[in-house]
């Protein structure tokens, strides 16, 4: 059963403008180790940290809703990619709170880029 939806479409270059505005900070309170470090060997490490951000986004509208605080941490959300590309969200033990608290047993994930947009979209499912 869908137990919430999100998406989330972020501009490219807006994700570069406020990590040098912020020297930095805005790539370490958002992202986690992992994200950051992949970051810096994808092809294009703009692209590939906006896609991140949208993803970010999109878990939190489809899952704020359902948790009691109505709040988390970005960095409580690391996305990663299979072998294949997929992008999948990965299960820590401080999201896997999360979805428990909010009801939800998985977490589907898309990512698109396009031009200068990178774009997310996010179905959190429970097993009823």
């Amino acid at each position: 059963m869908v137990r919430g939806i999100g998406v989330d479409m972020t501009e490219i270059q807006e994700v570069r403008r406020l990590a040098e505005a912020t020297e930095g900070s805005f790539i370490e309170r958002t992202f986690t180790k992992r994200e950051r470090e992949d970051s810096l060997k994808a092809a294009d490490r703009w692209e590939y940290l906006a896609a991140r951000f949208a993803s970010k986004e999109a878990v939190f509208k489809a899952l704020a809703h359902l948790t009691r605080e109505k709040t988390f941490d970005f960095r409580e959300i690391e996305i990663r990619n299979y072998e294949d590309g997929a992008p999948y969200v990965v299960l820590t033990s401080i999201f896997q709170a999360v979805l428990i608290d909010a009801g939800v047993e998985k977490v589907h994930i898309s990512l698109t880029h396009e031009k200068e947009y990178a774009c997310a979209f996010v179905i959190a499912e429970s097993g009823l």
